[in-house]
């Protein structure tokens, strides 16, 4: 594989940096009551960014529902992002698609409303993809808990047996809701599963977002050339609730030593000092992403609140077929 460029380096922790701060915003938002579905990406920002970096404009992104680090990676506006999550006519589904978004002209093609149910969709992508004959690739995040049902199985059997350009990232934060994925995983690595398709297996430390770019590189690659699926395990953790309303900080189903050793590995602070340490970046260049990117989550919760609901006739506009 060839060297990443600073540049993508830059770009990516820029990416990250923006996703936390737009993270804290809707907490705020909700905080404040404002009617948001919220699924906190905080310590989880590394993944869907850094594998989003290794992508083309035309590929695609299957996204899931923790977070919006696939939408932030493949170039999604927050401001147009943020529009959506409140309903806003402004937002990239006219505020008719809320938590589920989607953009044609990113290629995002839908975050699901069923768990899993995105995967078998992800292998029907692939197979158009084949039969056009071209060379994009889609990229299809999961998390654990979705691992374990049937849709995973099914599609990825599929994409196995027609060899389609996806690469399957299972984002394994731990925990299902609030159960311990030992309580319900039958193996240690769900990167294993891989060997009953007969595809690529790898697992990969999901807080390290170069680690995660190569790897991501590697698998879209192979997928581009025609070689078929890869299935990647991000090992990684969420340093908030399932949802803005599960504290588990408070007390409850994680122990407290477990959540502070995540905490130790920040995956924002750890690229952050890899860059530094890379000479990639000064301290002050850094200060000044970090500054910009508050800055325009800033902007984007003003752009969002200020912006029009949809009109009556609006509604079932795009809805419904005449």
């Amino acid at each position: 594989m060839t060297a990443i460029p600073q540049e993508t380096l830059l770009k990516v922790y820029r990416n990250m940096v923006r996703l936390r701060f737009l993270d804290d915003k809707i907490n705020e938002m909700v905080a404040s009551g404002i009617g948001i579905t919220q699924h906190s990406t905080r310590g989880q920002e590394a993944t869907p960014v850094a594998a989003c970096a290794a992508l083309e404009p035309q590929d695609y992104v299957m996204p899931y529902h923790r977070g919006w680090g696939w939408a932030i990676g493949k170039g999604m506006d927050p401001k147009i992002l943020l529009a959506e999550l409140i309903g806003k006519k402004t937002g990239c589904c006219a505020g008719k698609g809320g938590v589920h978004i989607a953009d044609w002209n990113l290629r995002i093609m839908g975050r699901p409303g069923v768990q899993a149910a995105h995967v078998p969709i992800a292998a029907g992508v692939g197979l158009a993809i084949k039969f056009r004959k071209t060379r994009d690739v889609v990229l299809c995040f999961f998390g654990d808990g979705a691992s374990n049902e049937g849709n995973v199985h099914e599609g990825m059997n599929l994409a196995s047996v027609w060899k389609v350009p996806v690469v399957f990232i299972c984002e394994n934060n731990l925990y299902a809701l609030f159960t311990p994925n030992v309580e319900t995983t039958s193996v240690r690595d769900i990167a294993d599963r891989a060997k009953g398709y007969g595809i690529p297996g790898v697992v990969v430390d999901g807080n390290d977002a170069i680690a995660v770019l190569e790897t991501a590189r590697e698998a879209i690659q192979r997928a581009r050339s025609g070689r078929g699926p890869t299935l990647i395990e991000a090992k990684t953790y969420r340093m908030h609730g399932h949802t803005a309303m599960d504290r588990f900080h408070l007390g409850g189903y994680r122990p407290k030593e477990e959540v502070d050793e995540w905490e130790r590995k920040d995956p924002v602070l750890r690229l952050r000092t890899r860059l530094l340490e890379m000479k990639a970046a000064s301290e002050s260049g850094l200060q000044e992403i970090e500054r910009r990117a508050k800055e325009e989550i800033d902007g984007a919760e003003k752009f969002a609140k200020e912006s029009p609901y949809p009109t009556k006739e609006e509604l079932s506009r795009d809805t419904y077929a005449d």
